[in-house]
């Protein structure tokens, strides 16, 4: 039998790793070590991975606060934050300490087991929330998809009402990747090519009282929602809107659930940003921030939701190991010690006010949005300007420029600095978005 092609190349890929990473570090690679040039990255990627990322050409290599490096050493300012990961920033000690302990002593248990980890992380945080009891997995799809199954489970188990199934959703939110939670994503754009969808999902547009109030029925498990839509574009839940959800859903039987994957963990100025609304969901759902980097999701609940799930209904291999554990109690304690749920509000203000002072020079800026450190700029296309997608035209240019930030849409700049990000970073970052909206806008 002839040996595949490939063969050769995954060798050859090897022993290139292989020597770059014993070989001493270059003068040019300095204290960040021995790495593969970034094109030999780049066709490693082309070569060997599923196709399902439109990825920059740079290669981040290693990270300390609000900075990152590349394979070829340059320094990019990341007010990014890996998508509201490293809320922390780049491998912060505390982090870095809770996981080199945790990983000398245990990785890994079986959930059929005690894990102190756990414990100690689900009374960090429900300890002084409206909240009982605490699920780990792996992620925010995971997190979502937990809670559309409580949801369900404890309209039956609980309520025992049979009919009661349906779980209702807003337009332009974004719950996850897998199919469950695709389909509670309220954009078609995420579910082309993969019907059949799983049924008994509702969609309304967001901030829109009376659409909610209509779909709303005793067939209705649950309203699942966001309190800013992330993904959607950063637009922020009008606190009328939310009002009533909690109000309908008490009126007609159904479960509140506020989807905090992104907005959760100190990033909009509160704890959790339900906190801004004057309301108490049933459950919410967690993950990127909660784990500084390391994969970890979780749902919390008030106890009589939570009761629904017992022994056997729902579980996760690796939900709630060790290490995640030890790395998001770190997480938690360290947002805490640091008062960087206040840090995000205070710096977050000084950072809107100063993207607002910006936008005032740009009248293709029609508006700037969010709270905390997640942020979204709105662009005008322009008319004739050679671009009908400015946000992304800047977004590139600010990369250019070794500043890290997204465009969520043809439209719309995303911002999600780490929360420990400083006014000198913030005043470094408008000046480089100035100079790229200058060159893309003029």
């Amino acid at each position: 039998m002839t040996a595949l092609p490939c063969g050769a190349s995954r060798a050859t890929a090897t022993s290139e790793a292989t020597t770059a990473m014993s070989r001493a570090p270059s003068k040019a690679e300095g204290a960040f070590g021995a790495h593969l040039a970034t094109d030999r990255i780049a066709e490693l990627s082309r070569m060997y991975l599923m196709n399902t990322y439109s990825r920059a050409s740079i290669a981040p290599v290693r990270g300390s606060g609000t900075r990152l490096w590349d394979a070829d050493g340059r320094e990019y300012l990341d007010f990014l934050s890996g998508i509201a990961v490293c809320a922390l920033g780049h491998s912060h000690p505390a982090v870095v300490s809770a996981v080199q302990k945790q990983v000398a002593m245990l990785l890994h248990c079986s959930n059929l087991y005690l894990i102190e980890g756990q414990a100690l992380l689900a009374k960090a945080l429900l300890d002084g929330s409206p909240f009982g009891k605490a699920f780990f997995c792996n992620s925010g799809a995971e997190a979502n998809e937990a809670a559309i199954k409580l949801a369900r489970k404890y309209a039956r188990a609980v309520r025992h009402e049979e009919e009661r199934y349906e779980i209702v959703t807003a337009l332009n939110s974004f719950h996850g990747r897998t199919l469950a939670t695709i389909t509670a994503t309220g954009q078609p754009k995420y579910q082309k090519g993969f019907e059949p969808l799983p049924p008994g999902f509702r969609y309304v547009p967001f901030n829109d009282v009376p659409a909610l109030d209509r779909a709303v029925s005793d067939r209705t498990a649950a309203v699942l929602l966001e309190a800013i839509q992330g993904e959607g574009g950063v637009h922020v839940a009008d606190e009328a809107y939310l009002k009533r959800a909690r109000q309908v859903c008490d009126e007609r039987g159904a479960l509140l659930i506020l989807d905090e994957v992104q907005t959760g963990m100190g990033r909009t100025g509160k704890m959790f940003a339900f906190e801004h609304y004057g309301i108490e969901p049933d459950a919410i759902t967690l993950a990127k921030a909660l784990g500084g980097g390391v994969p970890i999701g979780a749902l919390l609940a008030k106890d009589e939701v939570a009761a629904a799930f017992t022994p056997g209904t729902h579980a996760s291999t690796f939900g709630g190991n060790p290490l995640a554990c030890a790395a998001a109690l770190a997480v938690v304690e360290t947002i805490r010690a640091e008062g960087l749920v206040e840090r995000a509000a205070e710096v977050g203000r000084y950072f809107a006010e100063a993207l607002r002072a910006l936008a005032s020079r740009f009248p293709q800026v029609a508006e700037v949005r969010g709270k905390g450190l997640m942020i979204g700029m709105e662009l005008r296309p322009r008319e004739g300007h050679g671009s009908e997608a400015p946000a992304r035209a800047v977004a590139a240019a600010c990369l250019g420029g070794g500043l890290l930030v997204n465009a969520v849409s043809d439209t719309t700049l995303r911002f999600l600095p780490p929360l420990v990000v400083s006014q000198a970073d913030i005043d470094e970052a408008v000046a480089i978005l100035e100079k790229a909206m200058a060159g893309v806008l003029g």
